[in-house]
């Protein structure tokens, strides 16, 4: 597809005008409630320092794997709402079978990841059969599975669980140092960080995301059932098998989450492990257009938001809850901005056409008056 800067433009808009609408909708209320405006916005947009920096890109390596995961289902017109008790079911496997060192080093930590991906299209597949098989909303389903999974895991943290000696937290029994991925050493300045080892892996599921849907028979069928179920039927695609194995790639890519946490941070799961990846997946997904490179945008944006938000309390006197009223009017708002630009980018298309046809009727008529001539 030729990109002109028109495309780019009208793809760009959306993101940008939610972000806008969200920043000005945030002010009123900050207005309303009698809050410094002026302090807030002083707060979230100031450069972050080195270490914020790099906070924000271990944040959005993760949110991107989970925004791949939720977009793996839009794609298809399934609502993979499961991707939070997915990855936890996930993590808690990875981290058990990691945690025993049955295998040595690298190994260990391949096969574990294998484990991760083998549980999440576990947990996904429950959904998706229940929906070709007795027509079950995955939406409802994904929703119920996800409580279950909490429930799950926390009973079964309870059996294998090592607690720490003057701490409440329990955890499965930590990775062996073989297994841990180290970080990816980062100068900014004079100061020295890491990122997540595992965002090779972030950038190999971007890669696949967009290999897939776009250069393979399997893409275009996906795709092709979530536009129209009843063309892709005509042109010969299972749709119940789409759907099933749909939400079976969903949630191996939704397995795949926790776990440059599991391996470069906490070295366990456990009662501590952080909550809410998959909720925020399917935001950043919806921002990011289930683009591949727009997701990783979203990804940062959502990254820099949380962070940024730490500071808030001190340095504005405004609770840090206050960015969470910030990203879910994005999520309101980006819904609407999408439709505003796709029908804005229609009127244009309408226009130049009609033009087009203009000119080539008036060509066409002087050709005529030339040759009646």
């Amino acid at each position: 597809m030729k990109l002109s800067p028109r495309r780019i433009l009208m793809g760009a808009a959306a993101p940008v005008l939610s972000i806008v609408v969200a920043m000005v909708v945030t002010s009123i209320i900050l207005l309303i409630a009698r809050d410094p405006v002026g302090d807030v916005w002083a707060q979230l947009l100031k450069v972050p320092n080195p270490r914020l920096l790099i906070a924000i890109g271990n944040s959005a390596v993760v949110l991107y794997l989970s925004a791949v995961a939720v977009a793996i289902g839009f794609r298809m017109n399934l609502f993979n709402i499961g991707v939070d008790g997915q990855y936890r079911v996930a993590a808690f496997a990875a981290a058990t079978f990691g945690g025993q060192a049955w295998l040595p080093g690298w190994l260990n930590i391949i096969v574990s990841l294998v484990v991760a991906m083998g549980a999440g299209a576990l947990w996904a597949g429950i959904a998706g059969w229940l929906k070709v098989k007795r027509g079950v909303s995955e939406v409802i389903s994904t929703i119920m599975l996800n409580a279950i999974a909490t429930y799950l895991v926390a009973f079964l943290l309870q059996k294998v669980a090592m607690s720490a000696e003057g701490s409440n937290v329990s955890s499965t029994k930590k990775l062996p140092e073989s297994s841990r991925v180290p970080g990816i050493p980062v100068t900014i300045g004079e100061q020295q960080r890491e990122i997540y080892g595992l965002l090779f892996l972030a950038v190999l599921v971007g890669f696949l995301y967009w290999f897939v849907l776009n250069k393979t028979r399997f893409g275009f069928d996906l795709r092709a059932t979530g536009g129209s179920e009843t063309a892709a039927v005509a042109s010969g695609v299972e749709v119940k098998k789409m759907v099933l194995t749909s939400m079976i790639c969903s949630g191996a890519v939704a397995g795949l989450v926790g776990m440059p946490l599991l391996f470069g941070q906490d070295y366990a799961y456990g009662s501590t492990f952080q909550p809410g990846l998959g909720f925020a997946g399917i935001a950043v997904a919806l921002l990011g257009r289930n683009h591949h490179l727009g997701m990783a945008f979203a990804a940062l944006v959502w990254g820099f938001l949380d962070q940024q938000s730490n500071g808030l309390q001190i340095n504005a006197g405004v609770s840090d809850r206050l960015v969470g009223v910030i990203q879910g009017v994005i999520v309101l708002s980006v819904v609407i901005a999408y439709e505003l630009v796709r029908r804005a980018n229609i009127a244009l298309e309408q226009r130049n056409v009609a033009a087009a046809l203009a000119a080539e009727k008036a060509k066409t008529q002087r050709d005529a008056a030339e040759v009646s001539a």
